[in-house]
């Protein structure tokens, strides 16, 4: 193993969107199980360190790897096309308007109903970007620019969401 191989590489799964999450979290177990710092508790003070530096390198590497949007954040990364999501906040008008009318439709939500009509609606918009975003990485030719535009879009879909949610636990 290579702490400077990709997180793909590093957990022996193929560097694709779509994973088997049953074989990703085999291959973390399976790494875990091999360079847990309990392993190393009676070596030298060398070997437990680098046991500590691979522990959390591929605890880093499955935490990316397992979320959906992060794992397209870093295999945009990889392609070349960082998100650059704090200085790219470019969207096409349709989706700004789709935008505005969730705020207005959370702000006017009264009833548990409204607010689980709402959260249908987006997360129906969370698996159109996940399928389009999936297309874009793992068919030929590779799309990473319509992926990294995508996953912005996504990244404010979820951002939504998760204020859907916190609007439905209050009621």
């Amino acid at each position: 193993m290579n702490l400077q191989d990709n997180d793909f590489t590093l957990l022996g799964v193929p560097k694709r969107f779509a994973l088997d999450a049953m074989v990703l979290d085999q291959q973390w177990k399976s790494l875990l199980r091999q360079i847990h710092p309990d392993k190393f508790a009676t070596d030298s003070s060398i070997a437990q360190r680098l046991s500590m530096q691979w522990s959390v390198r591929v605890n880093e590497a499955y935490q990316r790897l397992k979320s959906p949007l992060k794992r397209a954040c870093y295999m945009c990364e990889l392609a070349g096309v960082p998100i650059q999501a704090e200085s790219n906040t470019s969207m096409p008008a349709h989706f700004l308007m789709q935008q505005m009318q969730w705020r207005e439709d959370l702000d006017g939500a009264s009833t548990s109903g409204d607010l689980e009509n709402l959260l249908a609606d987006v997360l129906a918009a969370q698996k159109e970007c996940e399928a389009t975003v999936s297309n874009a990485l793992d068919h030929e030719p590779a799309q990473p620019l319509l992926a990294a535009q995508t996953v912005r879009a996504w990244m404010f879909v979820d951002k939504f969401r998760q204020d859907v949610l916190r609007r439905i636990n209050t009621l």
